[in-house]
């Protein structure tokens, strides 16, 4: 039940105005003072006041209305408030609403306006509050990232977030990583980010594509070779261990590394040992490993095709990468971010997000990069992405699902989206021109 705080001197408009707004279901608490409503604000939850501009006897200037009105605004910004006025104080009330005062009545009130007023004004005062918290929560949890090196990831998605915080907690430890996920869902930007934050962010970060090593020169490719140790050899060749020695070593695609590479790898993994090809002598790295595959390798253990022990020696931690379909608040972002300064219809939009991109992040990019190519200027409508069937389905919803909004409607959203009138036309499926058309016929300010 929504408490609303009424603040008057009168006795008898504190009794008017509690028996009506009970009957609508509301609970109310009354204050014959500023300063008592100043402490039923400061300790209880009220969703909205409605307050007297005057509190002493035979004062009519609004000044203590004026006063109460900055101390509560103080408490609770985001607090609705009713200004009760006379007459008398009509230009003063005007300036408050102004100064974002939610709306003032005259005495007498009419009881059907004031109700719907109060309705409307408590809705919004949620949804702000709602707004205020999620931004708060927000900014919390992109705290401990203010100073982490994401390396240019583009993301807006919870499913996202958990990862990025999973990749930055490991890059704090040096145990081994393995990051699953589909291809083209940024496997290879997650290991970036856990070695750009990691103490050894500054030494060697080697990448291997391990499925692509040719079966007869794996060994030579991770532990290097003497001169002559094989055909065309003619001198020393550093291996890929060596090489990040000191550092990270990320072993891509390691799924479809063979069996007879991944005996070899297995014991450098577990004793940091191995001997040039062509060589009787031992050396010894300390190499931080992370390795990323799109196969399940669990079910590759169970088909004798990977090694189980090298499995566990691998996947100490795992961080699985959801496909960019079970992540639908990063497509927009990565959009703008491949297309920065081009304007997307509402419907592509709509359609754009509900694709259930097949090829991630890389089949978007693609698409982004065919589109700046195809059509270098213009809104982007869903048939330049060549997704015209999604475009008629989203045209459809669109057409079906769209309700003409009100003018309390686009106030509630223009005061939720802070004037972005981009958004606030995105919400209701509108051109920004209808939108203009709208706030022009309800004589809405922007």
């Amino acid at each position: 039940m929504d408490k609303i705080l009424i603040v008057d001197d009168n006795q008898a408009v504190l009794d008017a105005l509690s028996l009506l707004l009970e009957i609508y279901g509301y609970e109310v608490v009354t204050a014959l003072s500023p300063f008592d409503a100043e402490q039923i604000v400061r300790y209880q939850k009220v969703a909205l006041v409605m307050q007297d501009m005057n509190f002493t006897a035979d004062t009519t200037s609004g000044e203590e209305g004026v006063a109460l009105f900055s101390a509560l605004r103080a408490l609770t910004p985001t607090l609705p408030i009713i200004l009760m006025t006379a007459w008398t104080e009509l230009e003063t009330a005007i300036e408050l609403v102004k100064l974002g005062a939610a709306d003032y009545i005259a005495k007498p009130w009419d009881d059907t306006k004031l109700l719907t007023s109060i309705t409307n004004l408590v809705a919004l005062g949620k949804a702000n509050a709602q707004n205020q918290t999620h931004q708060r929560q927000q900014q919390e949890r992109m705290q401990p990232k203010q100073h982490a090196n994401l390396v240019g990831l583009v993301y807006a998605s919870t499913a996202m977030e958990r990862v990025v915080d999973m990749s930055l907690q490991l890059a704090k430890s040096d145990v081994s990583v393995l990051i699953t996920g589909p291809n083209g869902s940024g496997k290879e930007r997650i290991a970036e980010i856990i070695q750009a934050n990691s103490a050894v962010c500054d030494a060697p970060f080697i990448k291997v594509n391990a499925g692509a090593l040719p079966q007869e020169l794996i060994e030579a490719e991770l532990f290097g070779a003497e001169a002559g140790a094989y055909t065309g050899a003619n001198k020393k060749r550093i291996g890929r261990f060596e090489a990040a020695d000191g550092g990270t070593l990320f072993l891509d695609e390691i799924g479809n590394l063979p069996l007879s590479g991944q005996m070899k790898l297995l014991r450098v993994l577990q004793t940091g040992e191995f001997e040039r090809l062509g060589s009787t002598h031992t050396q010894k790295v300390s190499v931080r490993v992370i390795s990323a595959t799109n196969a399940n390798l669990q079910h590759d253990i169970q088909a004798g095709r990977f090694r189980e022990d090298l499995y566990y020696r691998l996947n100490v931690i795992e961080l699985n990468l959801p496909p960019l379909q079970a992540r639908q608040d990063d497509i927009i972002p990565l959009i703008r971010h491949f297309l920065p300064d081009r304007e997307l219809s509402y419907v592509a939009e709509q359609a754009l997000t509900a694709h259930s991109w097949p090829g991630n992040v890389r089949e978007l990019e693609n698409a982004c990069k065919r589109v700046s190519v195809l059509k270098p200027s213009g809104v982007l409508e869903i048939q330049d992405f060549g997704l015209v069937e999604q475009a008629t389905n989203i045209a459809s919803q669109t057409t079906a699902n769209k309700i003409e909004p009100s003018k309390q409607d686009i106030e509630a959203a223009m005061h939720l989206h802070q004037g972005v009138i981009a958004k606030v036309a995105r919400q209701f499926g509108l051109t920004r021109q209808a939108l203009y058309r709208r706030l022009q016929k309800f004589e809405i300010d922007y």
